[in-house]
């Protein structure tokens, strides 16, 4: 990966994860941490069988081997091994013949999309099925079949992961992706894929202001399981994203938190904003990913979640389509891009106050005109003057920027200036 750009290794990282059989429990979500440990180092969590977390209990470990289902001829009309979606997700095992009237019923296909294999579970509920075609299903002939789901379903572990990146202060940014999804490109090993790579940077960058935290955990069970297993530890947060669907063409959406006023949804707004990207902002509610669990009222968590298509709003959503084709590495690489500012955003974040506030300081006398000439700040001495004007201890950077029409880079790298000449003072 040495000379490739972020988004060719996002692309190649979602390439190795796809064929693996990933579920809420079991080896194909270990198989997918142990791929992103190479890239960032994981903190692996095993969490028993019947463990009680929150108001839900830990389910059995699903794992699959092969399934099939097998026509009188002997031909595999549905194969697992050519695609682990042609399973309903934690199917019980299965081996009988049936007659195709007794098989239709555990069939699912899309007869408005004739094409592509959907995406189904099982989670909770112990039944089984198969996901075909609606091309395949209509040319199943009247007879017998072979039915074979080789899996297990029995007491095992949940795994979840994390990585942490070391802050000045203990207070936290939580990333969290979920890894349950089977080959799924964009929903979600493009969170995968985003997100090992933005640890891996940090890990070998500058050290933070926050502690940020990367999470990997299956959907829903896996967010409760981590809250209900770190109900203290949650409230360091201050700042928090989902991370899905970063890899297709559409434009950016950033859904806010509850509150929908947190510096993570200004900061996030900002960002797209001058990020020369479409995007579109819409306001919380309690479905999707696992911004719902952290967002929950006794947590109340200011996770927002970052995409680009929504779920359930584009036609390959949970379907095949969503497969190599479908994400590209330029559009990775421009969300890891606006991740990057992102999360730079609410870590640089704070608040000063004017050491000579009566008054406009001499800029002058400190060699300040013209002390940014050459750079990209705008207006660079009119940003100076929004900083020492606001900076009365109550605005933060990104206020400035709000309010003065500029870039949070722009309003952050002057302060650095103003604060070396000794004309502010952090709070």
């Amino acid at each position: 990966m040495g000379g490739s750009s972020v988004g060719e290794q996002a692309h190649a990282l979602i390439e190795e994860m796809f064929p693996l059989c990933r579920s809420i429990t079991g080896d194909g979500v270990r198989a997918t941490l142990a791929i992103v440990d190479r890239i960032a180092p994981l903190d692996l969590t095993e969490v028993p069988s019947g463990e009680s977390v929150l108001d839900w209990t830990v389910p059995p470990e699903w794992n699959i081997r092969d399934a099939s289902v097998t026509d009188s001829a002997g031909r595999r009309v549905i194969d697992f091994r050519l695609h682990n979606l042609h399973v309903v997700n934690y199917s019980v095992p299965v081996r009988r013949r049936m007659t195709l009237d007794e098989l239709r019923p555990h069939l699912h296909a899309l007869a408005d999309r004739p094409d592509v294999i959907p995406y189904r579970t099982s989670y909770y509920e112990r039944s089984w099925g198969f996901c075909l075609t609606q091309r395949q299903l209509d040319s199943l002939q009247p007879g017998d079949y072979d039915v074979h789901i080789d899996a297990t379903l029995e007491p095992g572990s949940l795994t979840y992961a994390e990585v942490v990146v070391p802050g000045e202060t203990d207070d936290e940014i939580l990333v969290s992706t979920h890894v349950c999804h089977p080959s799924l490109c964009d929903d979600n090993l493009s969170g995968i894929a985003v997100s090992a790579l933005l640890a891996r940077q940090l890990l070998s960058g500058p050290t933070p202001r926050h502690t940020i935290r990367f999470l990997y955990a299956p959907g829903t069970i896996g967010a409760i399981t981590w809250l209900a297993r770190n109900r203290v530890g949650a409230l360091r947060v201050r700042h928090g994203l989902t991370l899905t669907c970063l890899g297709d063409d559409l434009p950016f959406t950033y859904k806010r938190t509850f509150a929908g006023t947190a510096v993570i949804d200004r900061a996030a707004a900002h960002v797209l904003a001058t990020s020369a990207s479409s995007h579109e902002l819409i306001e919380f509610f309690p479905y999707g990913y696992d911004e719902r669990q952290y967002n929950s009222p006794g947590f109340r968590l200011p996770v927002g979640s970052l995409m680009r298509g929504r779920h359930g709003r584009f036609p390959e959503y949970h379907t095949s389509a969503d497969d190599l084709a479908f994400v590209s590495a330029e559009r990775l690489q421009e969300s890891f891009d606006v991740l990057v500012r992102l999360l730079a955003v609410v870590d640089a974040d704070r608040r000063f106050v004017n050491a000579q506030p009566f008054g406009e300081p001499q800029l002058g006398t400190r060699g300040l005109y013209g002390a940014l000439g050459g750079t990209s700040i705008p207006d660079s001495q009119l940003v100076m003057l929004w900083i020492l004007n606001m900076s009365d201890g109550h605005h933060s950077l990104l206020d400035i920027a709000e309010r003065a029409g500029v870039t949070f880079e722009a309003v952050a790298a002057t302060a650095k200036v103003l604060f070396a000449h000794g004309l502010l003072i952090a709070v």
